[in-house]
């Protein structure tokens, strides 16, 4: 491995510096072609937060510009399926509010005490570490950075375990 890499592995600011200023202009200009300008900065930086997080798994100093287009390319597609997550909720909130208008009649408290008891029985049935993750990121609202540190893994391991641990309770709740 070069010495260059070596340099940004060990977090020198100079080298760091160069880094982001020779290889930042074209991941940004791959990126503002797919994404709203503003939002393409953005993710060129997070592009760079990630490659200097993640450089010690590179394997050949040559790899690394393909390596950072890979990483922009996974990001992009990221903040699209995020974009796509927020609007679809959004949409759905006037819907939510007469649901929740609804369930708090008289009537509905039976069944609602119902689905909090289903909501429980499935969550029992989690493995403890699906668990753990599910209670800490949706009921004391730890973010996903801070449980990749809880966890000891990488953001991305987080946020796959994250998603697993969603996916196997929905998985659960459908079959009860």
């Amino acid at each position: 491995m070069a010495s260059f890499t070596k340099q940004v592995i060990l977090s020198d600011p100079q080298a760091v510096a160069n880094f982001y200023r020779q290889a930042s202009p074209k991941i940004f200009h791959y990126l503002a072609k797919k994404l709203p300008r503003e939002d393409a900065q953005e993710v060129t930086n997070d592009v760079f937060l990630e490659a200097i997080d993640s450089m010690h798994l590179l394997k050949k100093d040559g790899n690394l510009q393909a390596w950072l287009y890979s990483i922009a390319h996974n990001k992009m597609v990221d903040y699209y399926r995020k974009r796509k997550i927020k609007s679809l909720l959004l949409s759905q909130i006037p819907y939510l509010e007469i649901v929740a208008r609804e369930i708090s009649q008289p009537e509905f408290q039976f069944e609602k005490n119902r689905i909090k008891d289903k909501i429980k029985q499935t969550f029992y049935q989690l493995s403890e570490n699906h668990q753990r993750i599910l209670s800490l990121h949706y009921e004391e609202g730890v973010p996903v950075k801070d449980l990749a540190l809880t966890f000891n893994i990488s953001f991305k391991a987080t946020e796959s375990l994250l998603y697993r641990a969603r996916r196997k309770f929905q998985v659960i709740y459908e079959r009860s």
